[in-house]
């Protein structure tokens, strides 16, 4: 894949109906990252970034972006959906494991798209976004994760996580203010 100096936005498994086990334990953190998933999605729009949502498929094998959308703003925490759910601008990748690039077409996307860095968002950054993190960092792509962005379930867990991404995967770790969003 060319790295060109494009970067989208990736938004990273916050269509979710939180219907899983630890989702109690994830709730709050989701709660303190959505201003700065909200705040990094407009600022994306705003500038004509991609932003792309890659999200599990909650076992769905039906299922495709409309179904997954309808059914978290239908279910009991679709506050914490309405705010950031796609536009229709937005590109959509389904995902069945925990990095957005495994056994998915987002590496076909991301070439087509002429894109060449990342800007993470989303969740869980233990589990998710750092898998994720890893395999951009396979493929060489500069990648950056929004710290005020991602929700975790287990903090202590998380801050290793981003201490791991930052210092072994070369992973730019900043503030949603600060997120190198640019077309």
């Amino acid at each position: 894949m060319p790295h060109t100096e494009t970067t989208a936005l990736v938004v990273i498994d916050m269509i979710n109906t939180y219907e899983h086990e630890d989702a109690e334990l994830l709730l709050p953190s989701v709660r303190e990252a959505l201003p700065g998933v909200r705040r990094l999605i407009t600022q994306a729009r705003d500038i004509g970034v991609d932003v792309i949502y890659v999200n599990d498929n909650f076992g769905r094998w039906r299922s495709h972006h409309d179904e997954i959308l309808e059914i978290a703003t239908a279910g009991p925490h679709a506050d914490l959906v309405e705010p950031i759910k796609p536009d229709e601008d937005s590109l959509f990748v389904v995902k069945a494991r925990h990095s957005i690039f495994f056994q998915t077409p987002l590496e076909y996307l991301l070439g087509e798209q002429r894109i060449g860095r990342l800007v993470l968002c989303g969740q869980v950054t233990e589990q998710c976004v750092l898998y994720s993190a890893l395999d951009a960092h396979i493929r060489h792509m500069p990648t950056t994760v929004v710290r005020d962005a991602v929700a975790h379930i287990h903090p202590d867990l998380a801050e290793a996580a981003l201490r791991m991404m930052e210092h072994n995967m070369g992973t730019q770790i900043c503030a949603a203010v600060e997120a190198p969003l640019h077309a």
